[in-house]
Parts: C-alpha cells; structure tokens; sequence
C-alpha cells in the first residue's frame, strides 16, 4: 500500500447542455457536451490505521462532513472493498464552489481514482465510473476526464476527441444560484434546444470557429432571471471581443473561449474590475492518465 498521493481534479466546463425531458424518477434527462480546463483542485490522500474518513481543506466555504461528495466516494470504496482501512483527505481547493464547474464531483473523482491506487483495488475505469454514477451526475464523466456527450442524468458516455487547443476565460459572480430553483423555471415547451450535433462535428473537425458558434445552454435564461449578474458577465465578455461565451452547467459561471492567449488576457482585465473570481486557464479536453 502507498503511504500517499496526490490526484489532479480538473474542473468541467458544458460547452452544450440540454434539458430534453422530466423522467418518472424525478430527474431530467439531459444531453450535453463537456470538456475538461486546466483550472484544478489537489486531492491528497494519506491511509489511516483506522476506519476514520477525514475531511480538511484550504477553504472554509466547503463541507467537510458526510455531506462532502469526496467522504461519500471513500466510503463507498471502504464498505465495499478496504472495510479496514481509513483516509484523510486534504482539498487543496481551486475550483470555486458551487460554481456550475463540477468542482464537488471531480474531487469525488480523484478520491476514486486515488483510493484504488493506494488501496491496490485493480478496478478498472469504467468500475469506478459506475461507483461514481451513485455519488452524483457528473462524477462518472469526471472519473474518465476528456471530453464527452453526456446523456442521461449525465452518466451515458460518449467520448470525443479532445477540441482544438485554447484559451478559456472562467468568470463567477459573487451570488450563487439553486439548481432546484432554476430547473424549476424551465420552460421545455419552448426553450430553444442546442444543436448538439453540431457541436460534435465541430470538435471532431477541429473547427473552432464553429464551437464558439455552437455554445449553447438551455438553463441561462433561468438562470438570468434569478442572478442578473450572470447575464451582465456573459454580455460583458461578448462586448469585450469573446469568440464564444455561455454559461457552465445551472451556474453561476460563465466562461468564453479565446484562441490567443493575448484576447484571453484582455477579456479577463475587463472583468477583474468589478470581480474577484476570474480565471484565465487552457482546455485541457483529453482523459485522464493512469495513476
């Protein structure tokens, strides 16, 4: 067994999301295209001679009771493989809260990821990914890393290439937003849907210039009706030369693309004045490397 490790959780951005229908077990189901961006949390884990799973991070605003997906995906993996064994896990924390950037999940991810390396429990990826599918939505996919389709709650898979390299530029407003209420808003009647396919081709085509045309997320105008600041961002971006902007996920972060680092820069010096989270970080958008 490794005395410790340390994995690289990565944030998700939605390039498309798309809300297709309410499911008779009470979730939506969903189809949407992501990707991974080189803005990322360090997961460290050190085994214990107990049972105990502790929780610490670097900031306060973040769970460290059961409530914490990372304890729930080293739970799972103890009751069911290392009934023995305990861990302490450290979130080096960079991914903003509740941010629509998956940082909960992608810590629960590494967790897995991580645990089966120290653990020698020799599952395979795709075992993980399914442990993940319990934890919530988008664990599985974060598990994997890359870029996907994601259909389903999210779960259902399908792997893309990675997209041409660039530059993203993340941007979170103070206030935060409730997915609950947001998909409570939405309107499935009207909403204009993403073009998926799309979205697809132009990432296998390496086109960027039609990804940037092809953002799209269904849950903005929700979204911008309950945070007008989220709406102010994205026009801000648009107004200050962003090849392509949305919204990640329910929010509250809006991210654009940028295919020079020199645009990336100037888009993020026009947001810094009236905001502290802004980040400017590559797209990384292939799977993750075996531990």
């Amino acid at each position: 067994m490794l005395d410790s490790i340390i994995v690289k959780a990565p944030a998700k951005i939605n390039l498309t999301l798309d809300v297709l229908h309410k499911r008779n077990d009470g979730y939506h189901e969903v189809e949407m295209v992501m990707t991974t961006v080189d803005l990322a949390d360090r997961v460290h884990l050190q085994p214990l001679n107990s049972r105990k799973i502790q929780v610490e991070s670097n900031n306060g605003f973040l769970p460290t009771d059961k409530s914490n997906l990372a304890w729930q995906a080293a739970r799972i993996l103890q009751e069911r493989y290392a009934p023995k064994t305990g861990v302490k896990i450290y979130i080096d924390k960079k991914i903003p809260v509740s941010a629509g950037l998956a940082g909960g999940s992608t810590d629960a991810a590494a967790v897995l990821r991580g645990l089966n390396k120290i653990w020698n429990l020799q599952l395979s990826t795709e075992a993980l990914a399914e442990i993940g599918a319990e934890i919530g939505s988008d664990v599985p996919f974060c598990v994997h890393g890359g870029t996907a389709v994601a259909r389903g709650r999210g779960e259902k898979l399908t792997f893309l290439p990675a997209p041409p390299p660039c530059w993203v530029v993340l941007a979170k407003p103070a206030q935060g937003v409730s997915t609950k209420d947001i998909y409570s808003r939405l309107n499935l009647e009207t909403m204009k849907h993403p073009d998926t396919g799309r979205m697809v081709r132009a990432i296998e085509e390496k086109d960027f210039h039609t990804i940037c045309l092809s953002l799209e997320n269904v849950m903005e105008e929700a979204t911008f009706s309950l945070n007008s600041d989220v709406k102010m961002i994205k026009d801000r971006l648009q107004q200050y030369g962003a090849e392509g902007a949305v919204m990640s996920g329910s929010g509250p972060t809006v991210f654009a693309l940028a295919s020079g680092q020199s645009r990336a820069d100037r888009l993020c010096n026009g947001l810094k004045g009236f905001m502290e989270e802004v980040h400017v970080v590559r797209m990384i958008g292939t799977p993750h490397k075996p531990l």
